[in-house]
């Protein structure tokens, strides 16, 4: 006794010999018919009334009025957008089981196209053309009206069919599809040339560039319009015309295509033009991966497109894709994070071509920065190549943008020194700092900060204002000899670590230098002028600048 498996398939729909599962195949089966003159198998599409369409003569002469409508202003969707689904369109307005398919637009009527699903729910689907629409066809009145065509093409052109169609019709087909290139043109030519005779910045390569990328798009759309309108008013067959509309939204999505391709070429252009302006090379080459990257993609998707306007199911495929996407991508991870962090580091600019910095524990100037890595050289003058990935989450300090440079030695001097003679050195070395030109104008610190087992330290903060780092190291070098000169006339002298030990080689004091610093001192607190542990503003004022930098008998760059 057999019983069903959960394996069994389901058991599938029969098929229709007309096609009527769905509403395309119900559309291209009656353009089939009438393309075939069978009008009888054409009215099998229709909802027919037994009682009223009894006669077979009733039933054909519905198929031919809906053919003459058709041929006189009506047009149905393209085969590619009608539903080929059983369930029809989902995402329209109408209730479901109704799908609008396309028509009719005469001087004496009006007519909505709506096929219908007559099947019940446990039923295979049939799409038919609706009672309401069968009922308009029935009763328009084409009494008298004729196409275009048809009162002004010999009958020799009407009577002789090729492919169920008079060959007068084809012959139209071809003129028209010239006429509507020609006149496409001269239209493109006369807006083109207006927009420049009235706007003066037409003229410039910004806007040329962009009117020579839209110039092609629209060409191509502006000739499918003008075919399509002079086609439909002409009367040319809906046979013909069913069959041009693949082709003609397949142009349409060519032009859109043409169009963000070209975008894509000036969009890529302008960028690197003005980024070659800015200096910024480094981003030049991301702008060209990703223009690259853009058109790939166009390219793709006109393809996915274009597969679905002629009727290939690429659901299949883009699952395919999908799962290939997925195991490339995780091939290419490390080539996507360093892209990525290319992109970060172009984006926010925390370094550049030709910047000194400190990436982690490595210090060196950039020398280029590519969609992988970022090559430095060192100071040793080796490269280190640094992948983008890592470089975009690693601490970067760059050096190149300082506004100055600080200036921060620690002094410790000898155990002997006495407190005047530290007194004399604050206020002289905080002199110095006030009146240095090359000092940055912000109250610079010099403090007594310590007493230690060997030493006693004076702490110099302050900055200095310099373009660069080179010259900064110069501002620091005279500003050292100075300080030894002040150390040198303070009678002290700095410590030596206490490491060593001096014993015979050690130099005393001068008692002599200690006695007239402590008289100087004593001068300044009688007269009230000692400047600590502030200075006096006033003193402040007549300090700044007052110090000759470079010193006098050097050489001067400048004055050279």
């Amino acid at each position: 006794m057999g019983t069903k498996t959960a394996t069994e398939e389901p058991v599938k729909s029969p098929e229709d010999s007309l096609g009527r599962r769905t509403p395309q195949g119900t559309i291209n089966g009656f353009i089939k018919a009438i393309g075939d003159q069978n009008y009888l198998r054409a009215s099998q599409y229709f909802v027919l009334s037994k009682r009223s369409y009894r006669k077979t003569a009733d039933r054909i002469r519905i198929a031919k009025t809906f053919q003459q409508l058709l041929d006189q202003g009506g047009n149905f969707s393209p085969s590619s957008i009608i539903s080929n689904k059983e369930f029809g369109r989902v995402d329209d307005d109408l209730a479901t089981g109704i799908d609008l398919v396309g028509s009719i637009s005469t001087d004496k009527t009006t007519i909505q196209l709506y096929v219908e699903n007559q099947s019940e729910d446990n039923q295979p689907a049939l799409w038919l053309f609706s009672a309401e629409t069968v009922e308009s066809i029935a009763s328009a009145d084409i009494t008298g009206e004729k196409t275009f065509l048809d009162r002004v093409l010999p009958n020799v052109l009407i009577q002789r069919k090729l492919g169920n169609v008079p060959i007068g019709h084809w012959a139209v087909v071809v003129i028209m599809t010239i006429v509507s290139y020609l006149l496409s043109r001269l239209l493109i030519f006369v807006i083109v040339f207006v927009l420049q005779k009235l706007w003066k910045k037409a003229a410039s390569e910004k806007v040329n560039a962009i009117i020579n990328a839209f110039t092609l798009p629209v060409h191509m759309c502006l000739t499918v319009i003008l075919f399509v309108a002079f086609t439909q008013r002409m009367g040319i067959s809906i046979v013909v015309r069913q069959r041009f509309s693949i082709i003609i939204i397949t142009i349409g999505i060519v032009a859109f295509l043409i169009l963000l391709w070209r975008m894509t070429d000036f969009v890529s252009m302008f960028t690197r033009s003005r980024m070659s302006r800015r200096g910024r090379i480094s981003a030049v080459s991301a702008i060209l991966f990703l223009s690259r990257t853009t058109k790939v993609a166009i390219v793709f998707i006109g393809i996915i497109a274009i597969l679905g306007i002629i009727g290939v199911d690429v659901t299949a495929g883009l699952a395919a894709l999908g799962i290939g996407g997925i195991a490339l991508a995780l091939g290419a991870q490390k080539t996507i994070e360093n892209f990525v962090g290319s992109v970060s580091l172009i984006a926010d600019q925390p370094l550049r071509v030709g910047d000194y910095c400190r990436v982690d524990d490595i210090k060196g100037t950039v020398e280029s920065i590519g969609m992988r890595s970022t090559m430095l050289r060192t100071s040793a003058r080796t490269i280190v190549t640094i992948p983008n990935g890592q470089l975009s989450a690693s601490k970067i300090e760059n050096f190149a943008h300082r506004d100055r440079f600080i200036f921060n030695p620690i002094l410790n001097f000898r155990m002997e020194t006495t407190p005047d003679q530290i007194r004399y050195l604050l206020v002289e070395l905080r002199s110095l700092l006030f009146a240095h030109p090359e000092v940055i104008d912000s109250p610079p610190v010099v403090r007594f900060t310590g007493i230690t087992a060997d030493a006693l330290k004076i702490e110099v903060t302050a900055y200095i204002q310099a373009i660069n780092f080179e010259t900064s190291q110069e501002v620091q070098e005279d500003l050292l000899l100075r300080m030894m000169d002040i150390i040198e006339n303070s009678g002290t002298s700095l410590a030596y670590p206490s490491q060593r030990l001096f014993v015979s080689r050690d130099i005393p004091l001068s008692d002599e230098k200690s006695q007239a610093i402590s008289e100087t001192v004593k001068e300044w607190k009688e007269k009230s002028e000692l400047q600590l542990p502030k200075f006096d503003p006033k003193r402040v004022e007549e300090l700044k600048g007052s110090i000759k930098y470079p010193d006098k008998g050097s050489f001067n760059s400048n004055e050279a």
